[in-house]
């Protein structure tokens, strides 16, 4: 148990500080000793990408050949693709702590209610849970770069902006997330998660350009707010910096705004009305 609470305490003062406040971070705390027994769990979430990728490498890459990339120029399928799948994981590992994760919580174990009993408040148990659900995000992210980087799909110095990228999909899907996820009265509502979160894996320009769409269904893959982080993912990998990335920054940092907001009132309302 000390060696836990040891490493717990070390990822805590690693964590960006903005993302936390004292109640909030001992939240995270308590995620991370919760996880440290169910490390499987947590490591099974970094698969799923990563099989995406080793595929379109060994097999669907090869019979596409090379795409337009950012700038026009042509790039490899898998590089094409690779940013787009960084992006989606972030996302995956996020919405599933804020969802799945936050809804026992509030619906079963009433752990939040004993929350409320210390000194810690709702705006506290927000932070906390989107602030666990960015970190699972971010570590996803990580290690799916340290692939690209092995793959040799790493091709110039702004691709480290890759991580920061991830982490504000991450914080933008989990604040969203855990706001919805307040609505939901029963576990087979999770079906309307999936049914947000698929179709955006799917279409957000993670295995196509937006050029391939007929113009109506552009318009609904440009309010995902997958798609941003994939055009933010994307340029960066690719090189390709400019002002129009700005847009895309400003949606999905006013996403979170907004989601941490809801997340909030909700809280608020379920568990002291």
């Amino acid at each position: 148990m000390a060696v836990v609470d040891q490493r717990a305490g070390l990822l805590l003062r690693v964590l960006p500080p903005g993302l936390y406040g004292g109640g909030a971070s001992r939240i995270v705390e308590r995620s991370v000793l919760a996880y440290s027994r169910a490390w499987l769990t947590f490591v099974s979430g970094l698969f799923e990408p990563l099989f995406y990728l080793m595929a379109f490498r060994i097999g669907f890459g090869r019979l596409v050949g090379d795409v337009a990339g950012p700038d026009g120029r042509p790039m490899s399928y898998v590089a094409f693709v690779a940013p787009a799948l960084l992006a989606s994981s972030a996302m995956n590992g996020a919405v599933f702590d804020s969802t799945f994760n936050v809804f026992f919580k509030v619906r079963y174990s009433k752990a939040y209610e004993a929350m409320l009993a210390t000194p810690i408040g709702p705006l506290d148990i927000a932070m906390g849970e989107i602030s666990w659900a960015v970190l699972r995000g971010g570590i996803y992210s990580v290690a799916f770069f340290g692939v690209m980087l092995a793959m040799g799909l790493v091709v110039t110095p702004w691709a480290v902006l890759l991580i920061p990228v991830a982490l504000l999909v991450a914080f933008a899907s989990a604040a969203v997330g855990m706001a919805c996820v307040t609505f939901l009265k029963s576990p087979s509502q999770f079906d309307y998660v999936n049914l947000a979160v698929v179709p955006m894996f799917l279409f957000s320009t993670t295995f196509f350009p937006l050029s391939v769409y007929p113009e109506p269904i552009r318009v609904v893959v440009q309010i995902f707010p997958l798609y941003h982080g994939i055009e933010l993912a994307r340029n960066f990998s690719a090189g390709v910096v400019g002002p129009g990335m700005i847009g895309h920054v400003a949606y999905l940092a006013g996403l979170a705004v907004i989601g941490v907001y809801g997340s909030y009132r909700r809280v608020s309302h379920l568990l002291l009305r």
